[in-house]
């Protein structure tokens, strides 16, 4: 039997991305490492900052999706950084071991305020706005996220 496809969505969470004066390096870098890591990306889209804003975009992006969905930016200590409370706002499940492990790959993802959680058969994940904070936090979970989309998906490989 095949293994099946691993899918991931980006979720670029940025005022200056989203109105063109900022370049998108962390959600262009995630897809990146995602697809050498054996993903396919099938969605990345740039939003501006706002909890309102987050859930919105969460709730279309895991509709009928059974996969990955990384968002990027938004999980700071800024007045605008608001994407873990919009992220709340959409998930079913909480997954804060996953969001644990991020906050614990460098000293500065201590700062991070992401969390990690289930809708339906999505996984969803915040990770910092930084390039190197995308990258070392995603790194840190990438091994167990196949699994946990298996579960998701009914698999039982116990």
């Amino acid at each position: 039997m095949a293994e099946p496809e691993l899918q991931a969505k980006v979720l670029t969470v940025s005022d200056g991305v989203a109105a063109g004066t900022r370049e998108d390096a962390s959600g262009a870098r995630l897809a990146e490492l995602l697809t050498a890591k054996g993903y396919t990306v099938v969605e990345h889209r740039v939003i501006t900052d706002g909890a309102r804003e987050v859930a919105a975009a969460l709730e279309v992006m895991a509709v009928g999706y059974a996969g990955l969905i990384v968002t990027t930016g938004g999980t700071g200590f800024g007045p605008r950084d608001e994407t873990p409370e919009g992220t709340k706002m959409v998930i079913e499940r909480d997954a804060p071991g996953l969001g644990e492990a991020m906050r614990l790959a460098s000293p500065l993802g201590r700062l991070s305020r992401g969390v990690a959680g289930t809708r339906g058969e999505a996984l969803i994940c915040n990770v910092p706005g930084s390039v190197a904070g995308a990258t070392e936090c995603l790194g840190a979970v990438l091994d167990v996220v196949p699994h946990a989309l298996d579960l998701l998906a009914g698999g039982h490989p116990h």
